[in-house]
C-alpha cells in the first residue's frame, strides 16, 4: 500500500480522512483497511481531535473491497486471518466519526458509511449491498446495520437483490442525514463536524456510547444505562463550565475535562 492511500488532514478540531485509490475507485483493501483502523484509533487518542470525517478521493467514496484480493482466498485463510476484525476497531472509535459520502459506496464502501455515525451524501451518492451478484454476502456489517438503519424488509429486499440505491432514498429512509450538491458535500460535512466539535467532548461521547447502546439492548436496560452516563458528566469541568455560562448568558469554553 502506497503512504498515500490514506491522507489525514487537521483543520482545527476535526480531522479529516481520505481514502485514495481513486485508480481503483478507492477499493478497501486490507492494509487499507487496517492503515484507517490504526488511524481512528490514533486520532481517537488525539485531545485536540474532536469529531472525524471520511471521505473518498475523486469520483467515489469506496465501491467495495478489493476483489482481487478476495478471488482466491480459501476458508481456512479468511479464518485463520480473521481479515474483517479490522473493522471492530472501527466500530470502537469513541469520537464521532461522520462519512462524506459522493459516487458510489457499495458493498464495503456502504457498510464503511454505516459504520458511521452519521452520513452525509452529495446527490450522486449511490449506495448498495450487491455482494450477492458475485455469490457471496455483506461481512463487514451491511446485513446488521442496514437491518437497523432502513428495516427489516426494505434491508432485505436490497441486500438479496444486489439493488443499488440513490443518496434521495437513503435520506427518506433514515439513513442518511443530509445531502447536498456534490460540490458542496465537504463544505456540509464540515460544518456539521464543527458543530459538534463546539459542544463538550465528554458528554459528545457519551451521547454517542449512549445512542448505540439504544440499538444494542432492551429499554430498560438502556435507560438504566443513559442514566448513569448523565449523573457520569457531573464529575466533569465541562458540565459546571457549562450550566455556569448558561446562567452567565455567555458561550461556554469546553476543554474536554
Amino acid at each position: 500500500m502506497s503512504e498515500t492511500d490514506l491522507v489525514v488532514q487537521k483543520k482545527g478540531k476535526v480531522s479529516v480522512l481520505t481514502l485514495n485509490r481513486p485508480q481503483v475507485r478507492n477499493a478497501l483493501s486490507d492494509a487499507l483497511m487496517a492503515d484507517l483502523a490504526a488511524k481512528l484509533e490514533n486520532l481517537d487518542r488525539d485531545s485536540e481531535v474532536r469529531v472525524i470525517v471520511i471521505t473518498g478521493a475523486g469520483q467515489c467514496f469506496a465501491a467495495g473491497a478489493d476483489i482481487s484480493e478476495l478471488a482466491g482466498a480459501t476458508l481456512q485463510e479468511l479464518l485463520s486471518s480473521d481479515r474483517l476484525a479490522k473493522w471492530e476497531r472501527v466500530r470502537k472509535i469513541k469520537k464521532p466519526v461522520i462519512a462524506a459520502v459522493s459516487g458510489y459506496a457499495l458493498g464495503g464502501g456502504c457498510e464503511l458509511a454505516l459504520s458511521c455515525d452519521l452520513i452525509v451524501a452529495a446527490e450522486d451518492a449511490v449506495f448498495g449491498q450487491p455482494e450477492v451478484l458475485i455469490g457471496v454476502m455483506p461481512g463487514a456489517g451491511g446485513t446488521q446495520r442496514l437491518v437497523r438503519a432502513i428495516g427489516k424488509y426494505r434491508a432485505m429486499e436490497l441486500i438479496l437483490t444486489g439493488k443499488r440505491f440513490s443518496a434521495v432514498e437513503a435520506q427518506a429512509w433514515g439513513m442518511v442525514s443530509k445531502t447536498a450538491p456534490k460540490e458542496k458535500l465537504m463544505e456540509e460535512a464540515m460544518a456539521l463536524a464543527e458543530d459538534i466539535a463546539k459542544q463538550a467532548p465528554l458528554a459528545v461521547q457519551l451521547i454517542k456510547e449512549s445512542v448505540n447502546r439504544a440499538l444494542e439492548t432492551d429499554l430498560e436496560t438502556g435507560l438504566l444505562h443513559e442514566r448513569r452516563l448523565f449523573y457520569l458528566l457531573f464529575g466533569t469541568e465541562d458540565q459546571k463550565e457549562g450550566m455556569k455560562a448558561f446562567l452567565e448568558k455567555r458561550k461556554p469554553s469546553f476543554q474536554g475535562k
